[in-house]
């Protein structure tokens, strides 16, 4: 029974997601020193005697401490906790229920938006256009992937060619299939991309300018551009305008992560150019960094270590390994941002690092990794599945038909908004990853940690799309001065990444009001600290971590599923009534409840060596 129960933990576990997860040994050695030192602090009493104080001297859940504590699970104050999980969680599940019954007087006003379904004669909520289009070409992209995988194995197996080859093939392929003739849109932005990269290569700083100027620009003119007929180009060209549009007529709908790996091939080839052209003077850092050449024998790159040795890099290493400046080439260029398996969404990889992968299998691509991660793909599937047939909250938002609710069942209808507009982006995000893993490129986990499991605003972003948050760090955060610029640089991150969701206010203004929680945070955190070996601290942060979590669920909610109108109309009908103040009290119990799980979930994490810090 044990065995299954470890096996169940570890499914769920963050380290079953991604191979770069791995403990830390000096985690660990913290751990059995503050035991040691525990057991003698205490003489011939048990453990369970300091483990009411094992919270306020080595704990901190809001900064992130490297000091794990002694397990909090088999307390009292933790039997109490699970007590009220078993109540409020069913509670819950039965108003989000009852929100989405038909007999429910509000039924009426979104059961259009309803369609057919297949799990005991339910209908199913595919109102959401995003998840729709990709609910709808499933069984194609299942087909999609065995197809690619297949001939990549024989191009493989019978060409002596690199694999970098079949991608730039398999890439144009892919992009003409689902693109059409707005593939010349698509491909006239990379040319351009690859031309300022590689004219302006010797004047790094207008380089640079130039390249994210028309980045920034190609978000703005694609809005405009997307539908131009050619013909007003030219009359000659006025037949293309009835070719084949593509199974994805909207060519610019997934044109942003194809910009986020245009950005990374431009910069890593100027970081190249110059490290080349004027070497820095040596450190200790530069002199571990390994440098890729071609091999005169063979077309696979290979890793030169001073040592002789080879060995897998690092997902850091990877990020800057100095390349021979001749990878840096068109056909390259091609295969990177049309590699097939990641075009579509994701994640995110950088040029370096998928550079170094298609010679360089990791040895974290077992087949039993791929065969885990592959059933947590189907997982998450069904869940989603379940959740849309019994659950409607999609088409509730999307009508605001919650009159006359209750305050619990209209905050049941944010919480799971948010949990499927989680769950539609993780979906793709592993389907894809998945592929990539069997095509033999490790790409970075995007979802760390389910939504649920999340209270600061500054570790819900490290674990909300991950490869996203590390591409911003590299080409935007550290560029701009990081945390010696802290305010100037979250604004210019969080204003470019709201931008690239969409070109709209709204979305702007959700950006800047991120950053000043952020900021808020940081602030009261620094606070605060000075108290952290405080024995009510633990709970002072969870106090705060609940108002946290308030003001994250409004904020999204604004930005990404209700708008302004619609998230004033929730709140209103919540807070407004008696009984809305006495579920917000209630609410904030729960949650504070939650939170200390999660504090505790972070903190066995510590006890095994493993610190996300998110």
């Amino acid at each position: 029974m044990s065995r299954i129960w470890s096996s169940v933990v570890h499914f769920f576990s963050v380290q079953a997601l991604d191979s770069r997860i791995k403990p830390d040994p000096e985690f660990k050695r913290r751990r059995k020193l503050f035991v040691s030192s525990s057991k003698n602090e205490t003489g011939s009493s048990s453990i369970k005697n300091i483990v009411s104080t094992a919270g306020a001297t080595t704990r901190n859940p809001v900064s992130g401490s490297n000091n794990p504590s002694l397990p909090l699970w088999n307390t009292w104050e933790f039997k109490l906790y699970y007590l009220a999980f078993s109540i409020v969680l069913p509670w819950m599940l039965k108003a989000a229920l009852a929100t989405s019954s038909d007999s429910n007087p509000n039924y009426y006003k979104y059961s259009g938006l309803l369609s057919h379904g297949w799990i005991l004669g339910r209908k199913v909520d595919n109102s959401d256009s995003q998840y729709r289009f990709f609910r709808s070409k499933f069984f194609f992209l299942s087909v999609l992937i065995l197809l690619q995988t297949a001939l990549k194995k024989l191009f493989i197996k019978f060409s002596k060619s690199s694999k970098i080859y079949f991608d730039f093939a398999c890439g144009l392929v892919f992009i003409c299939l689902f693109y059409g003739i707005n593939s010349i849109k698509f491909f006239t932005h990379a040319f351009v991309f690859f031309t300022l990269a590689h004219s302006l290569k010797r004047k790094r700083s207008l380089a640079t300018f130039a390249i994210w100027s028309y980045g920034v620009f190609t978000l703005f003119i694609n809005q405009k551009v997307r539908n131009f007929p050619f013909s007003n180009i030219a009359t000659i060209l006025n037949p293309m305008d009835h070719w084949y549009k593509g199974i994805i007529p909207r060519w610019d709908f997934f044109f942003n992560f194809t910009l986020l790996r245009l950005l990374s091939y431009s910069m890593d080839f100027l970081e190249r150019w110059h490290e080349q052209l004027s070497p820095q003077p040596s450190t200790n850092y530069a002199d571990s960094r390994p440098e890729f050449r071609k091999s005169l024998s063979v077309s696979t790159l290979q890793t030169i270590y001073e040592s002789g040795k080879n060995s897998a890099l690092d997902e850091k290493d990877r990020m800057v390994a100095q390349h021979h400046i001749q990878d840096y080439n068109f056909i390259n260029f091609i295969a990177y941002i049309t590699y097939a398996p990641l075009f579509l969404v994701g994640p995110i990889i950088t040029y370096n690092d998928y550079l170094y992968q298609t010679g360089n299998k990791l040895p974290s691509l077992t087949r039993k990794s791929i065969s885990l991660y592959a059933l947590k793909v189907l997982f998450s599937l069904f869940l989603m599945e379940i959740v849309l047939h019994f659950i409607y909250v999609g088409a509730i938002a999307r009508t605001k038909a919650w009159s006359n609710d209750t305050p619990l069942q209209l905050a049941m209808i944010g919480l799971f908004n948010l949990n499927i507009m989680y769950l539609k982006l993780l979906i793709p995000w592993r389907l894809f990853r998945l592929w990539a893993m069997i095509d033999g490129i490790d790409a970075p986990e995007n979802m760390l940690r389910c939504v649920d499991n999340n209270y600061s605003s500054l570790g819900f972003w490290r674990a909300w799309h991950t490869s996203f948050n590390k591409w911003v760090i590299r080409y935007i955060y550290v560029p701009f001065g990081g945390s010696k610029n802290r305010i100037s640089t979250s604004f210019a991150v969080f204003s470019f990444v709201a931008i690239w969701h969409n070109i709209e206010f709204r979305l702007l203004f959700w950006g800047w009001l991120t950053v000043f929680l952020l900021l808020a945070e940081t602030f009261i955190t620094k606070c605060f600290i000075k108290y952290r070996f405080k024995v009510w601290y633990r709970f002072l942060c969870g106090a705060g971590a609940v108002i946290n979590i308030c003001l994250m669920m409004v904020i999204n909610l604004y930005g990404f599923c209700l708008g302004a109108d619609g998230t004033k109309l929730l709140l209103k009908d919540i807070f407004s009534t008696l009984s809305g103040l006495e579920f917000s009290l209630m609410g904030a119990a729960s949650l504070f409840v939650a939170v200390q799980i999660m504090f505790e979930i972070r903190e066995e994490e510590k006890r095994h060596g493993i610190n996300l810090k998110c």
